[in-house]
């Protein structure tokens, strides 16, 4: 396992806010954002397939927007 260092200022924040957020340490809320962040960014990389993708360009050019 590794450790990352945040600001004293948002460690407090957070330790504050757990029984709120549902999560047992900082730790725990920490891992919990730092996977969604990651798993959002794959999710938007991938919102159609290239055979989606083809479609949608071919009805660009089809139209005129796409040489």
């Amino acid at each position: 396992m590794k450790q990352v260092n945040i600001p004293d200022e948002l460690y407090k924040k957070i330790e504050e806010n757990l029984e709120e957020f549902g999560f047992n340490s900082v730790d725990e809320y920490v891992v919990f954002v730092l996977e969604e962040v990651l798993k959002s960014d794959e999710q938007e990389e991938q919102v159609f397939s290239e055979e989606e993708e083809e479609i949608i360009k071919k009805r660009l050019r089809d139209l005129g927007y796409l040489d």
